[in-house]
């Protein structure tokens, strides 16, 4: 079969390539074409857009960046239509992807969404949407078949695909050695995958090197992004690299394996952190404009992914003014201590409980497969 893909972010990049794999070991005559990452066509498929091109994030950066959207949107369709595809999977990135399925129903392109919208928090009237144009949708989250069948809409879900990624890990026994990194306990701080993001948290995040003086930062870098951004960020923070600081490419779960405790923005990334049973704190900043519109938008009361699955405040969330110096320092010291950090382990435990067990992309696919067979 012929599967066309499209992927805008790095998240949506980590779970495609975990997606293909699955898919191809269901489908022998399997062929991709991609809107992805570095980790998609690392499974040989053929790349033709990637999302540093693609994450617009905000409302007003997706004002700004209009004629880029549309005439990406222009040719996405164009290329869909030569590639004659038997079936169209869209991976979350919602503004670009849920009128791409509008477009793709109408071609009667059968449409497969893995990783649902965040319509249980905003934008419900997108439901609809999906009802109409959707096929097939593919949740991870556990609260979210009950929230589509209280809407009348039947998904599919077989657990959070981040299980997949850490249970593959293999952990790197000479990470500190050959990122010159000596024993002191690390904090690892996780800024973000886009560019608007690492400029609005990493320089907040270095602030907290001379508050903590026996730790090390190690900043996760995005893979995606050029080693100037942060370079231009360290020099403006006025924090360039030293024993004590240090840039990883590529390396997150490493980093993580080997984290006392993070600052990270929020997103998939408090997943992740709390996969790796490391305290964290989430971070969060936009434009005054963005987070007006979104606080009015938004029906929830956390926006951390991982206090969103708990339900209650696991991680202590630091939004727009409320990220600042004095505030992270205060938090950053709290999940070092000793009792802050048995409740958070205890938290992080029920957490992974609730996202079901290793396997999920190979489940998906495989449900992808039968609907296609059908």
């Amino acid at each position: 079969m012929r599967y066309y893909v499209i992927a805008g972010e790095a998240s949506g990049d980590l779970y495609g390539a975990k997606l293909l794999e699955g898919l191809k070991s269901e489908d022998a005559q399997a062929d991709f074409r991609i809107w992805g990452g570095d980790l998609m066509e690392a499974q040989g498929v053929t790349l033709i857009k990637h999302y540093r091109d693609l994450a617009f994030m905000g409302f007003v950066e997706v004002a700004k960046n209009i004629r880029t959207i549309r005439r990406n949107m222009q040719f996405c369709k164009a290329d869909i239509l030569q590639y004659q595809a038997d079936v169209l999977i869209l991976i979350d990135y919602p503004g670009f992807n849920l009128r791409i399925a509008d477009w793709a129903k109408k071609q009667d392109i059968r449409v497969f969404y893995y990783i649902s919208p965040t319509v249980w928090a905003w934008h419900r009237s997108r439901i609809k949407q999906i009802k109409q144009s959707v096929e097939r949708l593919f949740v991870i989250f556990p609260f979210e078949p009950e929230f589509f069948q209280e809407h009348d809409y039947a998904v599919d879900y077989a657990g959070h695909p981040l299980l997949d990624v850490v249970n593959d890990f293999e952990k790197n026994l000479d990470f500190r050695a050959e990122n010159g990194l000596s024993d002191l306990p690390i904090i690892a701080l996780l800024p973000g995958s886009r560019v608007q993001e690492i400029k609005r948290m990493l320089g907040v995040m270095l602030q907290m090197l001379p508050r903590f003086p026996e730790h090390q930062f190690v900043i996760a870098a995005a893979p995606a992004m050029d080693k100037v951004l942060y370079e231009e960020i360290l020099q403006e923070s006025g924090f360039p690299l030293s024993e004590r600081l240090h840039l990883v490419y590529n390396q997150t779960y490493d980093i993580l394996s080997e984290a006392r405790a993070a600052l990270v923005t929020s997103g998939t990334a408090t997943v992740e952190t709390a996969l790796f049973n490391v305290p964290q704190v989430v971070c969060y900043k936009t434009n005054f404009l963005t987070y007006q519109i979104a606080r009015r938008l938004v029906d929830l009361s956390h926006i951390g992914m991982v206090n969103i699955i708990a339900k209650k405040t696991v991680a202590e969330e630091l939004i727009q003014h409320e990220l600042n110096p004095e505030r992270l320092e205060t938090e950053l010291g709290r999940i070092l201590e000793a009792a802050h950090r048995q409740r958070i382990h205890s938290d992080y435990a029920a957490i992974r409980t609730q996202l079901g067990e290793a396997g999920v992309a190979k489940r998906v696919a495989a449900l992808m497969y039968a609907y296609l067979n059908d």
